[in-house]
């Protein structure tokens, strides 16, 4: 049998994986000091956003939630914000009005991609009064 904190670090690195942070996650110290069968995995606070990204992982959406994508019917790249049924809510990366995709029509967005749609948006930020 794996020792508590074994099976927390699994955890965490399964959840790293599928992009989901939980930094309060650890052994609860009360039920870890009581003895091995015992112990409780403490999953912590954590904000909003990284709770909809896990109740992404969860459920098998794909793309996850905070992920960048491609809408590959017109070309436009979004941040994936929520999931209705069989559609991906995507919101452009310099804000703006959200837009409904169909799973099937998504694409990984490129990190340079993303990198630069974000860079053009902080420059066209700082052009405004």
């Amino acid at each position: 049998m794996r020792s508590t904190e074994e099976v927390v670090e699994s955890l965490r690195e399964a959840l790293a994986e599928a992009g989901v942070v939980l930094p309060s996650l650890g052994v609860d110290p009360v039920t870890g000091a009581s003895g091995e069968p015992f112990a409780l995995v403490a999953l912590g606070r954590c904000n909003v956003r990284t709770a909809e990204r896990l109740t992404a992982v969860l459920r098998g959406e794909r793309p996850p939630v905070g992920s960048y994508a491609v809408d590959v019917r017109d070309g436009r790249m979004g941040e994936v914000c929520g999931h209705v049924g069989a559609r991906v809510r995507l919101r452009p990366l310099g804000g703006g009005r959200e837009w409904e995709c169909p799973s099937d029509g998504l694409r990984q967005a490129p990190p340079d991609a993303v990198l630069r749609e974000r860079v053009r948006c902080i420059n066209q930020e700082a052009r405004l009064p």
